[in-house]
């Protein structure tokens, strides 16, 4: 679990341990609550300790979500958090949930003190850069059926906790269209 591996680093100086938890804060955020909207630079990367968020962007007034985050992961618009550029999707919750949640400024300083922490966002971003791969590989090579059928396999979670028209965006298809493919299944 990367939230495990990002604190074993942390407690390897155990002398500064003891101000390192004052850097984390527990927010308990209500469905349907943006906390990054597009076009803003991200100023928290979050870890989900219950509940559901979801990235998604506007695509000519259409809501598109593009993934889905569910407990023991991390969120952040990563390419905004970490370059400062403005974020190109918006990041909000689906149902009520708890998050940790890590100020740049602190995430910038853990980082200088603890170089180890490279490791623990290496592998952050390689899992991100996966996920966009299989999604963006099944977008060009499976129909909408074999995407939902392979959304069934793979991530049974998202069908029982996220709303269908949210899971019908991610597939790309529209809510009758997935209406349809449920009934035939």
């Amino acid at each position: 679990m990367l939230l495990d591996d990002f604190i074993n680093v942390l407690k390897q100086n155990s002398a500064n341990w003891d101000k390192f938890p004052t850097l984390f804060h527990d927010e308990d955020i209500p469905a349907r609550t943006i906390l990054l909207r597009e076009g803003e630079i991200a100023q928290n990367i979050y870890y989900i300790k219950k509940g559901c968020l979801r990235l998604w962007f506007n695509n000519d007034g259409k809501d598109i979500t593009f993934q889905f985050f569910f407990e023991n992961q991390f969120i952040a618009s990563i390419e905004s958090f970490l370059e400062r550029e403005p974020s190109v999707f918006s990041l909000e919750s689906i149902e009520p949930t708890t998050v940790t949640k890590l100020a740049k400024p602190d995430f910038d300083m853990l980082f200088q003190s603890y170089p180890n922490l490279k490791d623990v966002l290496l592998k952050l971003c390689i899992q991100r850069m996966g996920n966009y791969a299989k999604l963006f590989l099944s977008r060009i090579k499976d129909n909408p059926r074999k995407r939902y059928e392979e959304l069934l396999k793979s991530n049974p979670e998202i069908i029982l906790r996220v709303p269908q028209h949210y899971i019908a965006s991610y597939l790309g298809i529209s809510p009758v269209s997935l209406s349809r493919i449920k009934k035939k299944i």
